[in-house]
């Protein structure tokens, strides 16, 4: 037979009546659980201790109707009390006239499985006549069986609950409960717990320290529903379910055999709701005989119930913690990977390299082996690979996929643009077998929608891949895509630079009679854009050559086209013209008449012309706003050249002051760009005053050459080797001693001649 309280369907706690009904039945549960303490009286006659008379609570205490009865001696009608000892304290009572207190003492009443333990405080007090002789025994007592319950209950309870504060692992909890509610039970009980999937579907075992093995097997992973066992069905409804006589219960109909197998024949399932309503598992109480619960028994379960429902809340909070935690990690984990991957992509402007630091990041971090194939040239070629050991690196890096075979995992992951897994290896001959490769991963690199690389990871052994690795391949081959495509950009855009720089300064110095002419040039940053600074040394009529040194306002296009306007300007009408000044008028008008497209900076220039004389070099000279040349005299005194002038290009007469000067053998005109005085520092830039501390530094009887590498060595240490943050430009003209022997000579040939 069954007794189900509640409703048929699942319920749910959350409105303020039901808080105020939960906290009623909690006081109820409490009083259910201590009990009220009942008083106890009974006189006794004579030696035997017949019973005269005694109160409803004493009959009610040694059996209830049975043993209503007077006229009959204590140890007659209560003859379990004998064994125990009582009787003789009564006789000893009779005997000496003495009054005797017991307390918490602790009596079984009822025999057989019908026993009941209880607990009492208790006194015998003589009777005596007149004349002061003891005619019987007068027995007064409370019982206490169930403030000694509430002690040991109480005591139980606080360890349960100092565990779940200390966040004890659940099982240990749980089965600490159970155990200590079939020691607490006054008869034998066998206590489970179960405890709800996620979705509530589903119970699964939690603790049941009594029952076989076998039985918390059959029954973990049972589904929730009407009719599934008292388990099932109490989870189901939400509510409890006691089933007194499982022989005789249609819930236990698909377990009756296994109920029998295990030895049980009643069984009481509470369910354990969370604070919100929701499932968290199931207690149950099951009994070997049929038995029907009494309200102590409900009360225990509730009580317990609501202590499981704490510990599993707790548990469940802490695992959410954990799992929190545990995707955090891994977030923070992904992220690291991830840049410190693309720093190493990015800081490489060689593309191939890139792709070897893509397979190196690859590898063992997301496979035990991998690959980088690229189309070049309408064919596959393998860039890069990464493994563990020599030996496979070598069969790895060897094998070369096939671009347009259809059984080949790369031509078909290059030809559809989309990613391929698969857990066997690829398809298409390959050193599969040695490599011991048991999947494979295969990425494109993608640029402007078109693939044009592969990222192939190989597994090994028990590795295999998952969603979390794929995309975070998937991921590091966009970025390393667009690491590759800024690399090939950087090349081809540098490539570009050099190629227009290079036209538009000199191919190779000439070979200038008199002179040993030097120069240097260093552009700013990466060399990605032409550079402003120019210089150029060109042959005119008469043995005379002209040379220039100039910076133009900005970098790129616009400065190249401003540089080559200036010096094919210079180069086309020095031949035609007079002097210097002449030349860099006529530069200035080409600037200003020049086109608004084709830019509007300004430049600064020194144009000079050189003749050879016996005595070394004639110069002259005019300066448009550039910065002062430097002459490098012969006892290495260091003099700047000041011819004055205004920038070029900005109005249409720059007042030129033209300056002559003449070089002695070993002597140098030094011309340079504001590139070399405005290097930075530390804190402060290289100046002026170092440049010609330098200069002054160079050997005696200086080569051109000598004195460039004795400044760049200067700035370069003042800069500590860092980058420059403006084009750098030197022009160094040395007078030769063969500069007077080979005028001399031409002089003395020339009579002859006439």
């Amino acid at each position: 037979m069954r007794r189900v309280s509640g409703r048929s369907g699942p319920q749910h706690a959350g409105t303020a009546g039901a808080r105020i009904a939960d906290t009623t039945h909690a006081d109820h549960d409490l009083r259910a659980l201590f009990g009220e303490s009942s008083a106890v009286f009974a006189s006794l006659a004579g030696p035997a201790h017949m019973v005269e008379t005694a109160n409803a609570a004493f009959f009610a205490t040694i059996g209830g109707p049975d043993r209503t009865r007077t006229g009959v001696p204590l140890g007659q009608l209560v003859p379990e009390l004998v064994e125990q000892g009582f009787i003789e304290l009564l006789d000893r009572v009779y005997r000496t006239g003495k009054p005797h207190t017991g307390r918490g003492a602790r009596v079984l009443l009822g025999g057989g499985a019908s026993a009941r333990e209880a607990f009492f405080d208790f006194s015998y007090e003589p009777r005596t006549d007149a004349g002061g002789n003891v005619m019987g025994v007068r027995l007064i007592g409370v019982e206490t069986t169930q403030v000694e319950h509430a002690q040991r209950l109480t005591a139980e309870h606080r360890v349960l609950l100092e565990q779940i504060a200390r966040q004890a692992p659940l099982p240990e909890v749980l089965d600490g409960m159970a155990r200590a509610i079939e020691e607490l039970a006054p008869e034998e009980v066998l206590v489970s717990v179960l405890l709800a999937d996620a979705d509530g579907r589903h119970l699964r075992h939690g603790a049941a320290p009594s029952l076989p093995a076998f039985y918390n097997q059959a029954i973990d992973g049972i589904a929730t529903g009407e009719g599934v066992g008292s388990c099932g069905t109490a989870a189901y409804r939400r509510q409890p379910v006691i089933v007194t006589d499982i022989t005789a219960d249609p819930f236990w109909d698909d377990f009756r055999d296994l109920a029998e197998k295990a030895g049980v024949a009643a069984c009481w399932s509470t369910p354990i709701l969370a604070r919100d309503g929701s499932l968290l598992g199931t207690f149950a109480m099951y009994h070997r005989t049929p038995r029907s619960p009494q309200e102590a028994d409900l009360a225990l379960a509730r009580v317990f119930a609501d202590t499981a429902a704490l510990g599993i809340e707790r548990h469940q909070a802490e695992q959410a913690r954990t799992a929190a935690e545990a995707r955090e990690k891994a977030a923070r984990d992904d992220l690291a990977f991830l840049l410190n991957a693309s720093t190493s992509l990015s800081t490489s402007l060689d593309a191939a390299e890139a792709l070897k630091r893509l397979a190196e990041a690859c590898a063992p971090a997301l496979a035990p082996l991998c690959a980088v194939d690229i189309v070049e040239g309408g064919r596959v070629v393998r860039v890069a690979a990464a493994a563990p050991t020599e030996t496979q690196w070598d069969l790895l890096a060897s094998h070369i996929p096939v671009y347009e075979a259809a059984d080949d995992a790369v031509g078909r992951v290059l030809a559809s643009g989309t990613s391929e897994i698969a857990r066997r290896t690829p398809t298409g001959p390959g050193p599969w077998h040695d490599l011991d490769v048991t999947g494979y991963l295969c990425v494109p690199l993608v640029d402007r929608g078109t693939a044009f690389a592969t990222l192939t990871l190989l597994s090994t052994g028990d590795h295999s891949f998952d969603g979390h690795t794929v995309a975070l391949a998937e991921e590091l081959a966009r970025r390393a895509a667009a690491a590759a495509r800024n690399a090939r950009q950087f090349t081809q855009r540098a490539a570009l630079a050099r190629d227009l720089q290079a036209g538009l300064l000199l191919p190779g110095l000439p070979d200038v009679p008199g002179a040993d002419v030097a120069t240097y040039y260093h552009p700013a940053g990466e060399g990605l854009d032409v550079g402003g600074d120019f210089y150029d040394v060109f042959p005119l009529d008469d043995g005379r050559w002209a040379f220039l040194l100039g910076d133009v306002c900005g970098r790129g296009a616009v400065a190249a086209t401003t540089t080559a306007l200036v010096r094919h300007t210079a180069r086309a009408v020095a031949p035609l013209l007079p002097g210097p000044v002449d030349v860099v008028q006529a530069v200035n008008r080409a600037l200003i008449n020049r086109p608004g497209s084709h830019g509007t900076g300004f430049v600064t220039l020194v144009y000079g012309q050189l003749t050879p004389t016996p005595a070394g070099l004639a110069i002259e000279l005019v300066r448009a706003g550039h910065t002062l040349p430097l002459h490098l005299d012969s006892r290495h005194a260091v003099h700047p050249v000041d011819a004055p002038g205004l920038l070029l290009g900005v109005v249409a007469d720059p007042q030129l002051t033209p300056h002559h000067l003449h070089l002695r053998p070993h002597e140098s005109l030094v011309l340079y760009t504001d590139g070399i005085t405005e290097a930075r520092g530390e804190d402060e830039l290289f100046g002026d005053q170092r440049l010609t501390d330098a200069v002054a530094d160079a050997p005696g009887h200086p080569a051109a050459q000598h004195v460039i590498d004795t400044v760049t060595r200067a700035v370069h240490a003042f800069t500590g080797g860092h980058d420059i943050d403006d084009d750098q430009a030197i022009l160094v003209l040395t007078a030769t001693a063969t500069a007077a022997t080979a005028t001399s000579r031409a002089q003395a040939v020339e009579p002859s001649r006439g």
